[in-house]
This record gives C-alpha cells, structure tokens and sequence, in this order.
C-alpha cells in the first residue's frame, strides 16, 4: 500500500467527523441544484447541469467552514473527480490541500424492483472507475442498493452482490463502502435491517483479515442495533446515510447511535442556495457542519 492510502486509512479510521456525500449523479442533480434555488430554465443541457452542479460543489469545499477538523471525507460523483478545483484535480485537492479523505461513487444507479429490493446495476466501466480512482489518490469506493421490504431472498441478493462487488474493490487496493440502504418510510423497516445485520454480519465473519469494508447504512428503528458490526474487526467505520429525514432528525437519531457517522447528503446541503452572499453561504454550511458534527461525535 502507498504512504497515501496508509495516511487515508489512519485518517479516516480514527478521526472524529463525518462523510460529506458530495456524489449527485444524473438521476438526482435536477432535484439537488431545485433545491439549491437553480431551476431547468437555467440549463439548456446536461453538460450546463453538470457545470452547475460543480459550481455547487465547489462552492461547498471551498468554504473555509470545510475543513478536516470537522469532515472526515468526501464522496465524489465520477465526473467530479475528472473535474478541477482551484486548478487542481478534484479527489487530490481534497486530501493534499484539505486533509479530506476522498471516495468515487462508482455504482450506475439501481436495477428494477425484485423480491422488494433493488440491486445495482451493471458497471461496465468498472475497471476504469477503479483505475481512475487509483491515479487520483482516491481512498475508497462508494455503492448504493435499496431495500423496500423485508423480503429475505431479496436482501439476501443485495448483500451477495454488494460483497462480490466490495472484493473487486479491494483487489484493486481501496476501501468499498458497502451502501445497502433500508427505505426508511418501509412499514417493515426494522424487520429488514433486523436480515440486513445478519446477513451483514455473516459475509463480514467471512472477510480474510486485513481485508476491510465501510458500511453505510439507513439509522437504524432501534438506537445502537448496528453496534455489532461498529465493533467488528473488519469494519472500518459504519455511517449513516439521512434517506429523507431533515437534518434535525437525522441529527437526533444518528446521537442514538454510539460509533456510528454521518454521511449526509442532502441533510447537509439543506439550507444553502446560490442566491446567498458568499458570508450567507459559509455560514450556512459552518452551522450544518457543526450540527452534523457534533451528533457524529456524540456517542
């Protein structure tokens, strides 16, 4: 391993903070730049989107209330880190200017709803996304799947492919974060995160040492159910993804949680908009940093 990823590791294993989902793709960067107060009249194509986009991104990194006293790392869309910021590539801008450990959304969405979950797709461009993350410092990956229900053949699925997958990404010398979202409006949800742990647990029993995986992971119905896998060795860190709540409830329920993160997306960026003044903006983001923060820290 490289004195890079030897430092990454250490960082983002021990550190107090969190994880800035920063990785919009094409599916949600329309929702994620509304939010932002930037409509589709103002793009006439995916390439503005996309500039847009970026714009926002950087704005965000760029603020001094980003730094890695508070944000651990950073989950990066593909095309952002084929991408600049302050004339630098955009993962090495992070971690050589930022201390920030940076991570590429590899997964290309979510295949159509079976037995109440939904895997990934296929990635064709695997290997170069692997490759590309290697040439750029890049720590680790990122894969998102769905779980609607607690159908166990289903989650079963999930897990299987999410840990075929991880195994290609530590092949190719990073650290997968393992994202099995739970639908967290799910009338079942605490029946399947209840399959979800098991299963989690028995492929995590099965990793060769030194062979170690990030979950990211709905919070959980029960404070501390996911104390298990915070404490097994083949863990490097479990966060926790908001999935629609409010930053505020987000915020309550991950402080229930002793050892678990944030990897909030949209709970982060909740407030900002590119109407404000850039001391607007940065203070903005300092207060929902700060928040975030603190409920990472909390147990």
């Amino acid at each position: 391993m490289s004195s890079v990823f030897d430092a990454q590791y250490e960082r983002f294993s021990t550190g107090a903070g969190f994880l800035a989902a920063l990785d919009q793709s094409g599916g949600s960067t329309p929702k994620a730049l509304r939010l932002y107060g930037v409509d589709e009249s103002q793009y006439g194509n995916e390439t503005e989107m996309f500039d847009l986009i970026h714009e926002l991104r950087t704005r965000i990194i760029t603020s001094p209330a980003f730094t890695s006293q508070r944000v651990l790392g950073a989950i990066l869309f593909e095309q952002t880190v084929d991408r600049e910021i302050n004339g630098a590539p955009s993962a090495k801008y992070l971690w050589n200017e930022l201390g920030i450990v940076p991570f590429l959304k590899i997964d290309k969405g979510l295949a159509d709803l079976k037995d109440g979950v939904q895997v990934l797709k296929p990635i064709p461009t695997l290997q170069q996304q692997l490759d590309k993350a290697n040439a750029n410092e890049v720590f680790g990956t990122k894969e998102r799947s769905l779980i609607k229900q607690a159908n166990e053949a289903g989650i079963v699925a999930v897990v299987d492919q999410q840990f075929e997958l991880a195994d290609q990404v530590l092949d190719a010398g990073l650290v997968p974060i393992i994202e099995p979202e739970v639908d967290i409006t799910a009338a079942d949800k605490a029946d399947s995160e209840a399959i979800l742990r098991d299963q989690l647990l028995q492929h995590l029993d099965a990793l060769p040492e030194a062979r170690n995986v990030t979950l990211k992971l709905s919070l959980p119905s029960e404070a501390g159910f996911y104390s298990p896998l915070v404490e097994h060795d083949r863990v490097v860190r479990v966060v926790a993804l908001s999935g629609g709540y409010s930053r505020d409830e987000a915020n309550a329920l991950l402080a229930k949680n002793p050892g678990v993160i944030a990897s909030f997306s949209r709970a982060l960026t909740q407030g900002l908009t590119a109407q404000q003044s850039d001391d607007e903006f940065n203070q903005t983001l300092d207060a929902a940093i700060e928040s975030i923060y603190q409920a990472s820290i909390a147990g």
